[in-house]
């Protein structure tokens, strides 16, 4: 691909010092080849998942990231599959279950994908107030495809369980004024 589009990347983590887990991921994608870290959320903390078979966990660090990339949605999911190994993400079968970092490629401009491994948007986006709130803090006028303003979608969601504790380290905060 060569045209540069904008995705969203979230991120998350509740092992091995989770804050650091994210702000490493966010300096990874920085690196990747034929990307750009355009902006990230402040950091979240907020509780795990509550679901039948899922153990009892410490509480995630999350944020999100703008990236602007020239990678094909594919490949970007490659790509971040590579941070999640390298940060020693394991993959046990447990869904919602702990771990050293999960990142999701929740848009990829406004692409609709349908692939064997990948959805965009992601299918959880907009029931989940730790993406759907950080994406607004960065990109307040997304349009989630298929599904109108994120700011409807946050206005639905409480944020009673979200607790902001700061920026990532070495990343200035600001927010994307374009749409996606």
């Amino acid at each position: 691909m060569s045209t540069a589009i904008t995705a969203y990347v979230g991120l998350g983590s509740n092992l091995e010092q989770p804050r650091r887990q994210v702000e490493r991921a966010v300096v990874r994608l920085d690196l990747l080849a034929d990307c750009r870290v355009q902006a990230v959320s402040s950091l979240y903390r907020n509780p795990a998942l509550q679901a039948p078979g899922v153990p009892a966990q410490p509480d995630f660090i999350n944020a999100v990231a703008a990236l602007e990339t020239r990678l094909g949605p594919l490949a970007l999911l490659d790509a971040l599959l590579g941070i999640e190994a390298a940060q020693h993400r394991r993959r046990d079968g447990v869904r919602w279950g702990p771990r050293t970092l999960d990142l999701d490629l929740l848009l990829y401009g406004q692409m609709q994908v349908e692939e064997p491994r990948l959805q965009v948007p992601h299918p959880e986006l907009a029931r989940r107030p730790f993406v759907v709130h950080p994406l607004l803090e960065i990109a307040p006028g997304v349009r989630l495809p298929g599904a109108g303003a994120l700011a409807d979608a946050a206005a639905a969601l409480g944020v009673d369980a979200l607790e902001r504790v700061g920026a990532v380290a070495g990343f200035e905060h600001r927010s994307l004024q374009e749409p996606a």
